[in-house]
């Protein structure tokens, strides 16, 4: 009887470890990720940021998005991620802003490989001023992937 105690023991022993090891590993790795899902914390940054896109045309021509686009296509229907879609307005940077300048990135790179009937469209940019909680603001440019079929 007292080595089935010991096993038994032995396997909760190893069960809590186990269990510990991953919890801990999950948390370590939703820290690391652009995406922190399994690494909530209560108090979050309070990180905002402010978006304008353009698209450059192959002559070098910068259009604003909000402009009409060939093909009949709007930046706020083909990107409604994390309030990406709104241009010109000071909005919360969903996730932190390396998550959300992540998913932007990932939005202009959609945008240009998605939109077919658009044949003046080479590239799109986005300038995004940004403030990381309290500090002071930072501008950066993201661009996307260039349009094979425009040159």
């Amino acid at each position: 009887m007292t080595a089935s105690r010991s096993g038994a023991s032995y396997l909760r022993v190893l069960l809590v470890v186990a269990w510990v090891a991953v919890s801990s590993t999950a948390i370590v790795m939703g820290y690391r990720s652009t995406s922190p899902v399994l690494a909530w914390q209560m108090f979050p940054e309070a990180s905002t940021m402010e978006i304008s896109v353009t698209r450059v045309t192959s002559s070098g021509e910068r259009i604003d998005i909000d402009a009409p686009w060939p093909g009949g296509y709007r930046w706020s229907d083909l990107v409604e991620a994390r309030g990406l879609g709104v241009t010109g307005t000071e909005i919360d940077a969903a996730y932190g802003v390396e998550a959300s300048l992540e998913a932007l990135h990932h939005a202009l790179d959609w945008v240009a490989t998605h939109t077919p009937d658009d044949h003046e469209t080479r590239l799109l940019e986005a300038e995004v001023t940004y403030r990381h909680n309290d500090d002071p603001p930072r501008t950066v440019v993201l661009r996307s992937v260039e349009r094979s079929s425009v040159r």
